[in-house]
């Protein structure tokens, strides 16, 4: 899920409560708290010498022992609103850093409703070899669609 439309979704339904899926089904508890909005901006080198940038609008949850708090939708999209100077103008994929035993984060997939709820599905991350073609052997490199499958006669 972008910004745009995460902020379409808690715009339309602002008086919704907020409910996030892991990815193992179970659920953050109803009444966390997004207690960051923010830009993640990540520039590296990868293990082909290629540099690559890659940001992404971060919301972090937190749970205290508050149980009765809920943050309605129209509340987080204030939010992100004002945080519009730190996040700039581009469609971000969102993600959503929550701590269970060990800090993790999640791309938010989808967001659908449910009576009055927006369930927000999240994924997981994983690493991978972003230059394959350089570091693996011939044998372990990904097919290619083309005619001539590496040979080199194209």
């Amino acid at each position: 899920m972008n910004t745009s439309t995460l902020l379409k979704l808690l715009v339309a339904h602002p008086k919704h409560h907020l409910q996030f899926i892991l990815p193992d089904g179970g659920r953050i508890p109803i009444h966390a708290h997004i207690t960051e909005v923010g830009r993640i901006d990540k520039t590296f080198l990868d293990c082909g010498a290629t540099v690559r940038k890659i940001s992404n609008l971060s919301l972090q949850a937190w749970v205290a022992e508050d149980t009765d708090h809920r943050l309605p939708a129209g509340k987080l999209a204030e939010i992100i609103d004002r945080a519009a100077p730190i996040i700039g103008n581009e469609d971000l994929d969102v993600e959503l850093e929550y701590e269970d035993e060990l800090i993790s984060q999640f791309p938010v997939e989808s967001g659908t409703i449910a009576e009055t709820t927006i369930v927000f599905i999240l994924g997981s991350k994983h690493t991978d070899c972003l230059a394959k073609e350089i570091c693996l052997p011939p044998s372990l490199q990904p097919a290619t669609d083309s005619c001539c499958s590496g040979s080199g006669c194209c």
